[in-house]
């Protein structure tokens, strides 16, 4: 099977969808199939959109040139599109309808969380051409078997890559006031790792930045426990990476977390954090046994993504009546402006960069 991604791996410590690129690709490569990130073949099987909206300077094609590549190249391959953004996170207002628009041209529509897939299906989507999958990191990084020091007194933990408001930093702040308190200080220490939001300024709380996935893995293994206060996460990989490494996660309530995180943790809104956070800190022990029965990781997650696939080119699952313009100028209009911004993009970050050197 040759299949196509929109999107190609960066190295370093970048977020949740450079890293599930990375654990797709190894894994097909591994079951003896060929992975492109371009259009050039004839005889793509599968093209896989990761995120329509992109210009970056990862995207290697963007959602008309795929649909182009199917009405003008090869009819047979099939479209498949990974929704993993919605505007609720970051409190747009074009990221959902972008997606709809994309979506006409997919054969298939897969979401990293119930709760994302009941937004969309609200707005439109159908349920007969959509499936759910959920994410997992690399289980050969992120395991529950590296060697923990005994901590004085327990050591919590966060982590994103994103520094965006919405990552959880209300909470953090709310848990940097209360380590002025004796009565907490006296609990616990909690530890970011990741991209701060320069808004807030942390007095309590001790900052790392990004760490590669080893490194991440092992600096998570140092603590006792994860929390997380991420909103309207359609999935979220720093979670799973923390669970993955057997600890149990205080979670908020909201988006897709839920779905990953209940039986593995305790939940909480912005009423009872406090209380939530001290029967967190009590059951600590009694929730650290039953992390190794997590259920997600990456080799389930692709194991999934590659029965899909076959599915659809098999005919197994029915494939999404596709609304293709057959209009080519349109098409092709809508390529070259995707290239020109990219190009626009990747122009103004040489720009700066060189302009930074000068100062």
């Amino acid at each position: 099977m040759k299949i196509a991604i929109s999107s190609k791996y960066t190295d370093g410590p970048f977020g949740g969808g450079n890293l599930f690129i990375k654990n797709l690709e190894n894994f097909l490569l591994s079951k003896n199939n060929q992975v492109r990130y371009d259009l050039n073949d004839f005889d793509i099987d599968i093209i896989l959109i990761i995120n329509p909206l992109k210009t970056s300077q990862t995207s290697t094609f963007n959602i008309y040139e795929a649909a182009y590549y199917k009405n003008y190249v090869n009819n047979r391959v099939k479209l498949i599109h990974r929704v993993n953004e919605c505007d609720e996170r970051k409190n747009t207002k074009y990221v959902n309808n972008s997606i709809k628009n994309s979506n006409r041209f997919m054969d298939h529509t897969v979401f990293v969380s119930s709760w994302i897939q009941e937004l969309f299906l609200n707005i439109g989507f159908e349920r007969e051409y959509c499936s759910v999958i959920m994410s997992g990191s690399d289980e050969n990084i992120f395991k529950n078997n590296y060697k923990r020091g005994k901590n004085s007194i327990p050591k919590l933990v966060t982590h994103h890559w994103s520094s965006h408001e919405n990552k959880g930093f209300n909470v953090y702040k709310k848990i940097d006031s209360l380590l002025n308190l004796e009565k907490w200080s006296s609990q616990f220490e909690f530890t970011y790792i990741g991209n701060m939001n320069t808004n807030f300024k942390f007095k309590n709380i001790k900052i790392l930045p990004p760490l590669t996935e080893t490194k991440l893995a092992k600096e998570l293994s140092n603590h006792d426990g994860y929390i997380t206060g991420s909103l309207n996460e359609p999935s979220g990989n720093h979670h799973i990476e923390a669970s993955q490494c057997g600890l149990p996660v205080l979670y908020i309530d909201s988006g897709g977390i839920p779905e990953y995180c209940n039986g593995f943790g305790i939940k909480f809104n912005t009423e009872n954090f406090e209380i939530k956070l001290e029967e967190f800190l009590n059951n600590l022990t009694k929730l650290k046994t039953n992390m190794e029965k997590y259920p997600f990781n990456a080799t389930v997650m692709c194991n999934e993504y590659l029965e899909l696939f076959e599915n659809l080119l098999s005919n197994n699952l029915k494939s999404q009546v596709n609304n293709y313009s057959k209009n080519k100028y349109y098409l092709l209009f809508k390529i070259y402006t995707f290239r020109l911004q990219k190009l626009t993009s990747i122009f103004i970050n040489k720009f700066m960069y060189h302009l930074k050197k000068t100062l």
